[in-house]
C-alpha cells in the first residue's frame, strides 16, 4: 500500500476477505461476476491465475469479459503478488505464499457464490456520505476548468451507490457499495494486517445481518468496493506539520522545517485505530440507510465487454483535427514524494516539474536515463523512473492493460485498472453515460469500480497532470492517459448498447512471466523456545479481572505466524472464550477477525519470538469468566536438511469481566 520497505507485517487486527457476487440470467447462459477483495489492488498476475483456475473448473462460464476483480485498496495487506519488477522493490519480490493465498481465496469465494445461486431481485440506491473524505491534492483539482468545477458542489465525489440483493422470498443476500475514499485511515506506521475503514464498514454490516455469528461466517455478504478514489483521503483533519503543528496545505505539501517528509494528514480520531472506526462507521451507516430504503429495481439484460490494450501506444482523437498519443510508462519525481497520507523518502516534494540533477545522476548510473522520445511524450513530467524502458529481469510496468465494462440491466460497472481522480472519474462516467444515451440505452447508472484487473497507478485529468503532484507523477502513460481510457470505455459501452460485444477485437494478450517465486524474503527456519519453556507457554499472564473499555492482554512463547499461514488454510490465530455455566464448557465469542482483538508477533533473537494477544473489551460486553487462546505452528529441525511444522496452542488463565 505505502510501498514502504520498513512497513512489514507484525500481526493481525482484522481478516482480509474476498467477497464474490454472481448475477445470472435465469433464462439464458449470461453471467457477471463481481469480486471485491480486501487487498491493495488486483494485479495482472492474480487475475491471470484466477481466470486459469476458473476455466479449468467451469469451462467457458467465467471468462475474461464477465469476471471483474476489484481491490478495496487497503494499505495494510500483504505485498509480493505482482509480476512486474517495480512492485518487487518494496515487497521483496514475488512471494508465492502471498500470491497463492490471494488467488485461492478469490477462487474459493467465487465457488461459494456459484454453489449458492438462487432466484432473486436487485435494487439500487444512491446518496451522499458526509464527513468522510477530503481532496488531498486540491491544488491539482483547481487546475480543472472553472466552468467544469462550477457544475459540482465539492472537490470529492460524495455519492455512494448501493446495490441490494434479495431472493424471491425477500430474504436478504447482500450488497455492494461503491464509494470513493482511500482506505488509509491506518497509516504507514501500522504493522497489523487489516482491511482499514471500508473493511470495518463491511464488518459492521455483516455482524448486524449475521446475528450471533463470528466474523466471516453467515450468509449475508457486504462488500464496500473502491471507486475513483485517486485524490481522496479519509484523513479529514487535513495536512499538518508533524514537528510544529502548523498547516501544510500548500501546493508542495511541504513544511518550513523538515520539508515534505513532515507534512502528514490525520483522521478524525485520537489515533489511527479510532479514525478507522469513525470513517468506517460513517460509511456503514450511510450504506445501511440507502440499503433499507432501496426501492428502484434493476432489471434488463446482462452483458459484458473486455479488451486488452497496449496502453503505451494508443492514438486518441481529441477532435477532428487533433490526434495525440499515450506514452511508454514512466514515473515522475513527485512519485517519490508520496502523499499527505504516506510521505515519501529523502527530499522529494510534490508538484515538481523540474528534475533534480543529484537524483537524475544516480538514476542514470543505476538504471539508465530515459530516452528523448519518452521525455518529450511525458512533458511536463520530469521522469524519475523510465519504467517502460526497464526490462531487467522482467518489464518494470505493464504495457498490456485490461479495459472492461459489465452491464447488469440499467447498472454499468466500469472496471478500471487503477486510481482515477475525482474529476477523471466524473469525465469517464459522463462520457460512458452519453455513449449509452446516444445508442438507445438512456438512463444508465454508471459506477466506477477501482483497482481492477491490473495495477497502473493513477489517472489524472490533462489539466491536473500539468502541475505534477503525486497523482500526476504516477499517471504512468502520460498526459493523455485519461483521454485514451475515455475513448476505450466509450467503445465498450457502444458495443454493449448495440449488442455487438462479440465483434470487439480481443487485443494483445498480456504476458505471464515464467517466474514462480523470486524473493528476498528469508525462508522459514527452525525456531526455539526459551530455556525451560515450550511453545504456547504464558510469559506474561492476564490480570484477574477487567471492566469494559479496558484491555485484557497475555504474552506467549510464540512462533512465526507465516508457519501457520503457509501450512493451514484459514488458520485462526486466537479466540476469546466465555465459560458457560449451563453447558459447563468454553464458548468462542471472538476470533482473530474481530476488530476488538489484536495479535502482535515480535521476533527476538536466535529463533525465539513472542506473541501478545490483546482484547479491547467493548462497552456492553457480557460479564462473566473469559480466557484468551493462541494457536500457532513452529518449525522443528529434524536433521541438517529437514524441518517439520508442528502445531501448538496456549491459553491464558481465566479472568472475570465485571459490570461497570
Amino acid at each position: 500500500g505505502y510501498a514502504n520497505a520498513e512497513q512489514v507485517g507484525g500481526g493481525l487486527l482484522s481478516r482480509l476477505y474476498s467477497r464474490a457476487f454472481i448475477v445470472a440470467d435465469p433464462e439464458g447462459s449470461k453471467r457477471v461476476v463481481f469480486v471485491s477483495a480486501d487487498i491493495g489492488m488486483v494485479s495482472q498476475r492474480v487475475r491471470l491465475e484466477v481466470l486459469k483456475q476458473l476455466q479449468s473448473k467451469y469451462g467457458e462460464l467465467y471468462r475474461q469479459d464477465n469476471v471483474i476483480l476489484s481491490g478495496t485498496h487497503t494499505h495494510s495487506g500483504p505485498g509480493g503478488y505482482f509480476q512486474y519488477t517495480l512492485f518487487w522493490i518494496s515487497s521483496k519480490g514475488l512471494v508465492r505464499p502471498a500470491l497463492s493465498s490471494i488467488v485461492n481465496g478469490i477462487v474459493k469465494s467465487i465457488d461459494i457464490a456459484h454453489e449458492n445461486m438462487r432466484r432473486g431481485r436487485l435494487f439500487i440506491n444512491r446518496g451522499a456520505v458526509e464527513n468522510s473524505q477530503i481532496n488531498r491534492s486540491p491544488f491539482s483539482y483547481l487546475e480543472n476548468p472553472a466552468s467544469e468545477r462550477s457544475r459540482y458542489s465539492s472537490n470529492t465525489d460524495k455519492e455512494m451507490v448501493v446495490l441490494k440483493m434479495v431472493d424471491e422470498d425477500g430474504h436478504e443476500l447482500g450488497l455492494i457499495s461503491w464509494f470513493a475514499v482511500h482506505p488509509v485511515s491506518m497509516n504507514n506506521s501500522n504493522h497489523l494486517v487489516n482491511s482499514d475503514n471500508v473493511g470495518y464498514a463491511s464488518y459492521l454490516f455483516e455482524q448486524e445481518k449475521n446475528k450471533g455469528m463470528l466474523p466471516g461466517e453467515g450468509s449475508f455478504v457486504a462488500a464496500f468496493a473502491s471507486s475513483n478514489l485517486g485524490d481522496v483521503s479519509p484523513n479529514t483533519r487535513g495536512p499538518f506539520c508533524a514537528n510544529t503543528g502548523e498547516s501544510c496545505d500548500n501546493p508542495q505539501s511541504a513544511c518550513p522545517v523538515g520539508g515534505a517528509a513532515m507534512c502528514m494528514a490525520t483522521g478524525p480520531g485520537n489515533d489511527m485505530f479510532e479514525s478507522t472506526r469513525i470513517i468506517g462507521q460513517n460509511i456503514y451507516l450511510k450504506a445501511k440507510e440507502l440499503y433499507e430504503k432501496a426501492s428502484q429495481e434493476v432489471t434488463g439484460p446482462l452483458s459484458s465487454a473486455h479488451q486488452w490494450v497496449n496502453m503505451s501506444d494508443v492514438s486518441v482523437e481529441l477532435n477532428a483535427t487533433h490526434t495525440v498519443k499515450t506514452c511508454k510508462p514512466a514515473l515522475g519525481h513527485s512519485f517519490a514524494a508520496g502523499t499527505i497520507d504516506g510521505v515519501g523518502a529523502f527530499n522529494f516534494t510534490q508538484g515538481s516539474v523540474e528534475g533534480d540533477p543529484f537524483w537524475d545522476q544516480i538514476r542514470d548510473q543505476l538504471l539508465g536515463e530515459p530516452s528523448n522520445e519518452t521525455r518529450a511524450c511525458h512533458k511536463p513530467k520530469p521522469i524519475l523512473f523510465s519504467t517502460g524502458e526497464m526490462t531487467w529481469p522482467h518489464p518494470w510496468h505493464p504495457d498490456i492493460v485490461d479495459v472492461q465494462v459489465a452491464a447488469i440491466g440499467s447498472l454499468a460497472i466500469l472496471a478500471v485498472p487503477g486510481e482515477f481522480t475525482t474529476m477523471s472519474g466524473r469525465r469517464l462516467r459522463e462520457a460512458v453515460r452519453s455513449e449509452f444515451d446516444s445508442h438507445g440505452t438512456p438512463g444508465m447508472n454508471v459506477v466506477i469500480a477501482g483497482l481492477c484487473n491490473v495495477y497502473t497507478h493513477y489517472i489524472t485529468t490533462y489539466e491536473e497532470y500539468q502541475v505534477q503532484r503525486y497523482e500526476a507523477a504516477s499517471t504512468i502513460y502520460g498526459p493523455h492517459t485519461l483521454s485514451a481510457y475515455i475513448q476505450l470505455y466509450r467503445g465498450l459501452a457502444k458495443a454493449i448498447a448495440l449488442n455487438a460485444t462479440q465483434d470487439l477485437p480481443r487485443g494483445p494478450e498480456p504476458p505471464l512471466f515464467n517466474v514462480t517465486s523470486l524473493t528476498l524474503l528469508p525462508s522459514l527456519s527452525a525456531e526455539s523456545a526459551p530455556a525451560g519453556k515450550t511453545f504456547g507457554d504464558v510469559l506474561e499472564e492476564v490480570r484477574a479481572e477487567y471492566q469494559e473499555r479496558e484491555v485484557a492482554e497475555v504474552t506467549f512463547v510464540g512462533a512465526n505466524p507465516r508457519n501457520s499461514a503457509e501450512n493451514a488454510t484459514e488458520h485462526n490465530f486466537l479466540t476469546v472464550e466465555r465459560y458457560s455455566n449451563i453447558s459447563s464448557s468454553w464458548r468462542v465469542v471472538l476470533n482473530d477477525a474481530s476488530w476488538d482483538t489484536r495479535f502482535y508477533w515480535s521476533k527476538g533473537s536466535s529463533g525465539q519470538s513472542n506473541v501478545t494477544i490483546e482484547w479491547h473489551v467493548a462497552a456492553g460486553t457480557e460479564p462473566g469468566r473469559y480466557r484468551l487462546r493462541y494457536f500457532g505452528h513452529y518449525k522443528k529441525r529434524l536433521s541438517l536438511f529437514r524441518t517439520i511444522t508442528v502445531p501448538f496452542e496456549g491459553s491464558s488463565s481465566a479472568f472475570q469481566i465485571t459490570a461497570p
